[in-house]
């Protein structure tokens, strides 16, 4: 599974059970639909464990934002998967963004490089 442009990379790899994001998702709100579905496409596999990779991801706009924390919820309300989300405090927005994911799933862990 995976969703490309010129700018960005998203894609699934089943054997570690990760979702990668890479490159700078600025896209407006309907066209994160490709994303949305790869990520519930993933959550319907029903994995133990998913880990979103965001150490590469150097800028998501407020679209993007909203779109993980709708997945944050969906989730919430799935109850049966662990996630883990792995980003860095070298790139300015994910600091702030990626901790309100707990906000929405509590049960979420938050690993940030540079901490």
């Amino acid at each position: 599974m995976e969703v490309r442009d010129s700018a960005y990379r998203v894609w699934f790899d089943p054997s570690c059970s990760t979702v990668y994001f890479e490159g700078s998702l600025r896209l407006g709100t309907a066209d994160y639909q490709p994303i949305t579905r790869l990520l519930h496409d993933v959550l319907d596999q029903d994995p133990e464990y998913l880990t979103l990779h965001m150490l590469e991801l150097s800028f998501l706009n407020s679209s993007g934002i909203n779109t993980l924390y709708k997945f944050a919820i969906a989730l919430r309300k799935q109850g049966r998967t662990q996630v883990t989300v792995r980003g860095t405090t070298a790139i300015p927005w994910q600091t702030k963004s990626l901790a309100n994911l707990k906000k929405f799933l509590p049960t979420i862990e938050i690993e940030m490089e540079g901490d």
